[in-house]
């Protein structure tokens, strides 16, 4: 009856966001058996099946893996399936099919899975573990995947991410312009994409490209710096609405009018733009680094801290001025599994101290055990990715906005024409000013039918 009832829940939701953690250009099927179309099937003989949806990360997480199996003797095969049908296929298998035995969560859906009792419950093997001590991980991710009404974890952090400014100090070169800087402010990036974008437009060149779906990796953190809140502390509310909120996206407007059209980027993507050398900035997450770090131009790339607000127009960087999202997937293993005792065993493996060390020195990610972060930021040689780990060292940091059902809000900003009509149209502040509003009354009808 459960099954039945999430299938009917998340039937309308399931299209998640793909700038949410790990779910964006670099997703990719294939790798490690793995088709992309059809589901994994379930633990055969000493087997656990593995589902994840970033191939950048897959070499990685398949060599812990396959040191757990040298110690446990159960073979681990790790598929890598896309991210729209990541989640079709989990839901197809939460109905009444097969689920793969351990998995990745996030924070758009795992309240659904958790209140339908598919996910394997994890409080006595914790309580047993002498390597796991949920204190040691990021409160946020903790309690992400604890469910609020029996208290019960469903999940371990996998890892967390944050936000950092990725420029081309080729383009910025041509045009003469001054690189980032991690004292910019949000005006310093509207200032320099502008002259970017005027001096390139016969090259076809850009200063500044976001889309309306860059939220964690985008305008997210301008909100935040300016004082509001997409969604509040409690999950019940937004300030989206607030003078703050509109202050946040009326500078949002302004880059907007000096950067790459909505309809270039909805028609090319923000991270193809860059990589294409059409592009000087963009805004991105950890979880997306191999993506320009693999790249045949990478050598003319540099990462910054994100732009801060001055809102107290002193000329430096506040406490709250300065904000990156973060975000964390979970580990958790099916509820119907044959083999919960070795898929508890592998998601320690992956979460204990060695396993989140040895995932940060492999580039696979951030940590979802607080005090590696370092280690991560060593694994790239030749490429300085140090502003992922000072964004939480010198600046703060905002949980990834969720409530129960984050997808229809989500979804319902991205198809709401007045809402976007402020991003296809940046030159009239007064639509901005709507959007705010019209985003407050979308978020908190969402919340209410929650």
């Amino acid at each position: 009856m459960k099954k039945r009832l999430l299938a009917a829940m998340l039937a309308g939701t399931m299209v998640l966001s793909l700038a949410a953690c790990g779910g964006g250009s670099s997703s990719s099927s294939g790798g490690s058996d793995a088709s992309g179309g059809d589901a994994a099937p379930a633990a055969s003989g000493d087997t656990l099946q593995v589902n994840i949806w970033d191939n950048n990360q897959l070499a990685g997480l398949q060599q812990i893996a396959d040191e757990w199996s040298a110690e446990s003797g159960i073979k681990v095969q790790i598929n890598v399936v896309d991210w729209d049908n990541y989640w079709t296929l989990l839901e197809a298998g939460a109905s009444g099919g097969q689920m793969p035995d351990v998995f990745w969560m996030h924070s758009n859906t795992a309240q659904m899975y958790m209140e339908n009792d598919l996910l394997l419950p994890l409080d006595d093997y914790i309580a047993a573990d002498d390597a796991i001590d949920l204190d040691n991980y990021y409160e946020g991710i903790v309690d992400l995947y604890n469910r609020d009404d029996n208290g019960v974890q469903y999940a371990l952090p996998k890892d967390h991410d944050t936000i950092a400014l990725l420029y081309n100090k080729a383009i910025f070169d041509k045009y003469g312009v001054d690189y980032p800087t991690d004292d910019w402010t949000w005006e310093d990036l509207r200032d320099a994409a502008a002259k970017i974008t005027e001096a390139g437009a016969a090259d076809g060149i850009y200063g500044y490209a976001i889309n309306s779906s860059n939220n964690q990796d985008g305008w997210y953190n301008i909100i935040y710096d300016y004082g509001a809140q997409v969604i509040t502390d409690d999950h019940k509310g937004t300030t989206i609405g607030s003078a703050e909120g509109k202050a946040g996206m009326e500078m949002l407007r302004q880059i907007l009018e000096v950067s790459a059209p909505q309809t270039t980027v909805a028609e090319t993507g923000t991270d193809s733009l860059f990589n294409s050398g059409l592009c000087a900035m963009i805004t991105q997450g950890s979880w997306m680094i191999n993506t320009f770090y693999t790249n045949e131009n990478s050598a003319n790339y540099a990462w910054a801290m994100l732009p801060y607000a001055d809102v107290n127009g002193n000329g430096q960087c506040d406490a709250g001025e300065r904000y990156s999202a973060y975000n964390g997937l979970g580990w958790a293993a099916s509820a119907s599994t044959a083999n919960p005792d070795a898929c508890y065993s592998l998601i320690s493996y992956f979460c204990s101290e060695k396993g989140q060390k040895e995932q940060a020195q492999l580039g696979v990610t951030m940590g979802g055990m607080k005090g590696i972060s370092e280690d991560f930021a060593n694994a790239f040689e030749g490429m300085d990715v140090s502003a992922f780990v000072r964004a939480e060292e010198e600046g703060d940091l905002f949980f990834r906005p969720y409530t129960r059902n984050t997808t229809v809000w989500e979804d319902a900003l991205q198809q709401n024409g007045a809402f976007l009509d402020a991003w296809l149209n940046p030159s009239d502040p007064a639509v901005m000013a709507t959007a705010c509003d019209n985003a407050q009354t979308i978020i908190e009808n969402a919340i209410a039918a929650e």
